[in-house]
C-alpha cells in the first residue's frame, strides 16, 4: 500500500536524475564530513545568540501555536512558493513544528522528491542545521525517543495511550511521533497528509464504521495535547542552548552484541564550524584482542545530538548517534551499520580532564575460591608504574600481582577467598572509583539468550538480508538464591555453543531446513528472498526457530551436579525484506536503506 502511493507520487527517471545531487546531500546532512560553514562563522545556523542578524527573543519562544518566524534565506527562497509568508515571517506548516534533525532530514527529502524543490548539497545541509537549531527538541523531549534515532529494534510500549499507539505503528514505529512537536492545526494537517499520500490508512487504523469519534481524531487530541509545539523544556533549553566545547580526549567504553566490551579512546577536535568535529578513535575487543582505529567527521545539533560517520565509504562505514549531556563531560549512544542497521555497540564517551579514568573490567565475574585469575583493567591515563596495592576492588578480593601494564590497560592476578560475600566489588584506583566494576558470583545459576525476541529478514537476491546477532548471558541468582530477584548478579557474555530448533507454528513445520544458518558466534545469517523451488508451495525461506545456547562450563549449575550444561533459548522470527519504505528516488537498494 504504502510503496504503491509512494511510486504514483514520485518524480520520473528523467525528473529524479535532475535533482539527485540534492537528495544525496540531504540523506548526509546528518553526520557527514563536507561542511558548509566558514571557520571563522560565529555561530551554527538557526543556534539562537544576539550575534545572530535579527534573532528576537520571540523566534526562541513565540507565544503559545503562534510560530516560528524564518529568517534563513534559502529556506524563505526554495520554499516560499508552496510555503506562504507572513507579516511575521511565519511560515505555514514550516514554522509551527519541531523535530529531530532525523526528522527535518525526511522532509527535506520528501520536499525534493515529490514537489521537485531545487535544493543543491550545500543549501540542503544549511536547511536542516538550522531547522534542527531552531525548532528541535529539547534533550529530556528527546530521551523517550531515543530509540527512533538510534536505530534500535526494541518493543517499545507506548503506556500514555494505546490506541492511539495502534493508530500510528501500522506503517512506522511510535518513535517517530513522539520526536515531533506541533501545533494541534499541523497534528491535523499532518493526518490529512497521510490520508492524501496513502489512502488506504482509513482502513488500516485512522477509520471505524459509526458516527463516534474516529481513531484519528482522537490521536490529534491526544497528540496535540501531549505534544505541542511549545513546551517549558524547550523554553528552558532554548535559551541557554549554545554549541558545545568537546575538544579533547575521550575514554571509551562500550559493548556490541556478538562481539563483547570495547574499550580505548576518542580524540576530538574541532571543524570548520563552531558545531563541526573531526574524530579519531582506538579501541579493542576485550574478548577478541582485535584493534581497530576510525576517523570520522560529525555535526552536533541542537547544542546535544552528535551525528557523525566514521571510515565514510569504507565497507567499515559506522554511523555515530550520541547524546551529549549538559556538563559536556559525557556521550553516549550508539554506533550502527548494516542494511538494517543491525551491527555496532552502545558506546559511552567520558571526558579525560587530567585524572585517572576506569572504563571497565575484563572478565567482569570471578567465582569465589578463584586463585590466580587474570583480569584487565582498561581506562585511560591508568598508573604509569603500577602496584599491587594501587587496585583496590573490596573486601574478599586480593590483587596478588601486576602482570603487565601501561596507562590504558593493566592486566593483573586476582585471588577471591572462598567465603567472600556474593555481591558486586567497586573498584578504586588512583582516587577515582568503577561502581560495580567486578561481580563476585558462587556459580552461573542460568544463562539467558539476548534478545529474547529476535528478527531476521531474508535477502541477498533482490533486497539486502537483515541480519540478527545474539548473546548469551550468565546470571548468579544472588545472595537469595532466587531467579529474576533484585539481587540477581548479571555475569555478561559467557562462551556457548549455539544450535536451532523447530519452533512448531503450523502442522509439519519445516522453517528449520530453510531459514538461515546460525554462526558460533551467535550471529544468524537467514537464507536468500524469492520463492524457494525446493519448498512446498515454492514458499519464500521465512519461519520461526528457536535459537538456543548450551552452556557447559564448569561452574554451571553448581547444585545440579559437576558437567550438567545450561540451556536458554530465544525465538528467531524470520521474515520478508522491508518492502515498504520512503525513498521513492532509490529504486530497488541494493546497499544501504538509509544514506
Amino acid at each position: 500500500m504504502k510503496s504503491e502511493a509512494s511510486r504514483q507520487d514520485a518524480p520520473t527517471a528523467r525528473e529524479r536524475h535532475g535533482f539527485n545531487r540534492a537528495l544525496v546531500a540531504a540523506g548526509l546532512a546528518i553526520g557527514v564530513a563536507v561542511l558548509v560553514a566558514a571557520r571563522t562563522t560565529p555561530v551554527a545556523p538557526g543556534m539562537p545568540t544576539a550575534a545572530v542578524s535579527g534573532f528576537a527573543e520571540a523566534s526562541i519562544h513565540p507565544d503559545e501555536n503562534d510560530g516560528y518566524p524564518i529568517d534563513n534565506e534559502i529556506i524563505v527562497r526554495r520554499c516560499q512558493r508552496c510555503h506562504e509568508r507572513d507579516e511575521q515571517d511565519r511560515m505555514s506548516r514550516i514554522s509551527y513544528e519541531r523535530k529531530t534533525p532525523e526528522g527535518w532530514q525526511t522532509s527535506v527529502r520528501r520536499m525534493v522528491a515529490l514537489n521537485g524543490v531545487p535544493l543543491d548539497p550545500e543549501e540542503a545541509r544549511e536547511v536542516v542545521r538550522y531547522l534542527s537549531n531552531r525548532q528541535g527538541l529539547a534533550p529530556e523531549e528527546l530521551e523517550p525517543g531515543r530509540f527512533e534515532v538510534e536505530r534500535r529494534l526494541i518493543d517499545h510500549v507506548y503506556e500514555a495511550d494505546r490506541d492511539v499507539e495502534n493508530t500510528c505503528i501500522q506503517c512506522h514505529s511510535m518513535g517517530r511521533v513522539i520526536t515531533q512537536r506541533r501545533t494541534r492545526e499541523e497534528w491535523e494537517l499532518l493526518m490529512a497528509t497521510h490520508r492524501g499520500l496513502y489512502p488506504l490508512v482509513d482502513f488500516q487504523a485512522f477509520r471505524t464504521q459509526g458516527d463516534g469519534p474516529q481513531p484519528m481524531d482522537e490521536a490529534v487530541d491526544h497528540l496535540s495535547e501531549t505534544f505541542p509545539l511549545e513546551t517549558p523544556e524547550w523554553s528552558a533549553w532554548s535559551a541557554s542552548m549554545r554549541s558545545p566545547r568537546l575538544a579533547g580526549t575521550w575514554a571509551l567504553s562500550g559493548l556490541e552484541p556478538g562481539r563483547g566490551q570495547i574499550f580505548g579512546t576518542v580524540k576530538i577536535v574541532t571543524g570548520d564550524g563552531p558545531d563541526e568535529f573531526r574524530s579519531s578513535a582506538s579501541y579493542s575487543y576485550a574478548e577478541s584482542g582485535q584493534q581497530v582505529r576510525r576517523s570520522g567527521q560529525s555535526i552536533v545539533y541542537t547544542g546535544y545530538q552528535w551525528r557523525g560517520r566514521s571510515n565514510p565509504g569504507g565497507s567499515d562505514e559506522l554511523r555515530e548517534v550520541m547524546t551529549v549531556d549538559r556538563g559536556w563531560q559525557e556521550m553516549t549512544g550508539r554506533w550502527f551499520t548494516g542494511a538494517y542497521d543491525e551491527f555496532g555497540p552502545d558506546v559511552k564517551l567520558t571526558r579525560v580532564s587530567g585524572g585517572p579514568v576506569l572504563s571497565g573490567v575484563h572478565p567482569r565475574a570471578l567465582r569465589t575460591g578463584a586463585a590466580s585469575a587474570e583480569v584487565r583493567i582498561h581506562g585511560v591515563d591508568l598508573p604509569p608504574n603500577p602496584a599491587p596495592g594501587d587496585f583496590d576492588f573490596g573486601p574478599g578480593v586480593r590483587v596478588e600481582a601486576v602482570v603487565s601494564g601501561d596507562t590504558s590497560r593493566v592486566t593483573l592476578r586476582l585471588a577471591v577467598d572462598a567465603d567472600a560475600s556474593v555481591g558486586g566489588r567497586d573498584l578504586f584506583v588512583g582516587g577515582v572509583s568503577l561502581p560495580g566494576a567486578l561481580q563476585v558470583h558462587d556459580g552461573v545459576d542460568r544463562i539467558e539468550v539476548l534478545p529474547r525476541a529476535g528478527m531476521a529478514r531474508i535477502g541477498g537476491a533482490n533486497f539486502p538480508k537483515g541480519f540478527q546477532p545474539f548473546d548469551a548471558i550468565g546470571w548468579d541468582d544472588g545472595p537469595d538464591g532466587e531467579p529474576d530477584t533484585e539481587d540477581d548478579l548479571r555475569l555478561g557474555r559467557v562462551p556457548v555453543s549455539w544450535s536451532m530448533e523447530e519452533y512448531t507454528a503450523t502442522f509439519d513445520d519445516d522453517d528449520i531446513d530453510y531459514v538461515g544458518a546460525l554462526g558460533p558466534d551467535g550471529t544468524f545469517t537467514p537464507a536468500i528472498d524469492g520463492p524457494n523451488n525446493d519448498r512446498r508451495g515454492n514458499r519464500n525461506n521465512v519461519g520461526d526457530v528457536w535459537v538456543v545456547a548450551t552452556y557447559a562450563g564448569a561452574d554451571a549449575d553448581p547444585d545440579a551436579g559437576p558437567g550438567r550444561p545450561l540451556r536458554a533459548r530465544a525465538n528467531l522470527i524470520v521474515t520478508v525484506p522491508l518492502y515498504l519504505k520512503f525513498d521513492p528516488w532509490q529504486g530497488v537498494p541494493t546497499g544501504r536503506l538509509i544514506p
